[in-house]
């Protein structure tokens, strides 16, 4: 399957709609059960309120200059006049369709995996449990992306799309809205954090009324997360570190506040380009990657390669780099779904103590021996 358009998948879509109006009269904003009950995510804020909850995200897109709040209205609340406003989606939900395979592990382990109904290009999901649901019948492929299947989906009926958008300019929301259908945007592509991508199960959980288990599954993440940064306190960051591959005539390499680099710096690495501002990417040439990194001790490349031949055999000037030479070259984008999919796009977001775990396991060894590797792999 063509990467390009995986890693395009990752990028989830669209936006969102409706809000139920009632008529009450003057009734104020009850008082908050809870403050935020979000802590690491930027994009992303839930509070709890007598008979509903209040969610706000925030950042959807690069450059994005508006926020949504959306009511989650549980039965028999009262919606105060002062939100009628916004968003109102009924709670907990019956069935959803989301369209990033990144939402997919957080039905899983929420348990709520049968109420997805539609997916655009089912063939992206690696899942082996969802894979069976697509399989049999009970998750419909909803077309792709900005191209969704309006027909299907209105047949499909959903509670809720949960989807997301890439910019302020995306006329399929005006036909969902005009459909009926109601859409929710969420912005966990947006979260540089890595338990900030994770955190966004508590919106799940508020969608489907487990906001309880979610806290608990999310708690133990950050448990975990927590133990593997305790594990190497005392470590140095030696390996100096070469990340991603050639894209036509630029390479990539993560800025120093991304996801990536986070995970580099967490796992005691010494990240070559740790030191750029931003997050996101940074293309450069060939060249400047050679004289920086010609001589780092590992390369986490980018791909589904399996071998250092077929890397070398995608550019030869590959193997100019001491990491080739002295075999010392990973790549997290190995390991595949049954259609192809990448696994380590659709899981990672939610399990950042294993992408973590993962870089101790190659930069620290020693640290975790019994530990085997969940998403890298080592090119042969």
């Amino acid at each position: 399957m063509n990467q390009n358009i995986l890693k395009l998948s990752y990028f989830i879509l669209f936006l969102t709609f409706i809000g139920c109006k009632k008529s009450e009269t003057s009734i104020t904003v009850s008082p908050a059960i809870t403050g935020n009950l979000i802590k690491y995510s930027k994009s992303l804020s839930i509070e709890k309120r007598e008979g509903y909850s209040i969610v706000k995200v925030s950042n959807p897109w690069p450059d994005a200059n508006k926020n949504f709040t959306y009511i989650l209205k549980q039965k028999n609340g009262i919606v105060p006049d002062s939100l009628q406003k916004e968003i109102t989606i009924s709670v907990p939900i019956q069935s959803i369709v989301v369209t990033s395979t990144t939402n997919i592990p957080f039905l899983e382990m929420l348990g709520v995996e049968k109420s997805l109904v539609g997916f655009p290009h089912t063939d992206y999901v690696s899942s082996e449990k969802t894979r069976k649901l697509i399989d049999a019948g009970s998750v419909k492929n909803v077309g792709q992306n900005e191209k969704l299947n309006m027909e299907r989906l209105v047949d499909l009926a959903p509670s809720l799309i949960v989807a997301f958008g890439v910019d302020n300019n995306n006329p399929m929301i005006d036909n969902l809205q005009k459909s009926g259908l109601k859409v929710l945007i969420q912005a966990d592509w947006m979260e540089q954090s890595p338990l900030g991508k994770a955190e966004w199960i508590k919106f799940f959980g508020a969608l489907f009324g487990k906001e309880k288990e979610a806290k608990t599954l999310f708690d133990d993440i950050v448990k975990n997360y927590n133990a593997a940064l305790l594990s190497v306190k005392n470590s140095k960051a030696e390996t100096s570190v070469l990340y991603g591959s050639m894209y036509q005539d630029q390479w990539f390499v993560a800025k120093g506040n991304s996801w990536v680099a986070q995970f580099l710096r967490d796992a005691k690495a010494n990240y070559l380009w740790k030191d750029v501002e931003g997050t996101g990417s940074l293309g450069l040439s060939f060249e400047n990657i050679l004289d920086k990194a010609k001589n780092a001790g590992c390369w986490i490349a980018a791909g589904h390669y399996k071998s250092l031949a077929e890397l070398e055999k995608s550019n030869p000037h590959y193997s100019q780099f001491d990491a080739f030479k002295n075999k010392n070259v990973y790549t997290f984008e190995a390991k595949l779904g049954a259609k192809g999919g990448t696994i380590y796009y659709e899981l990672a977001p939610s399990r950042p103590d294993l992408v973590l775990k993962d870089y101790i396991k190659i930069f620290h060894p020693e640290l975790l021996p019994d530990y085997a590797l969940t998403f890298a792999q080592k090119l042969n």
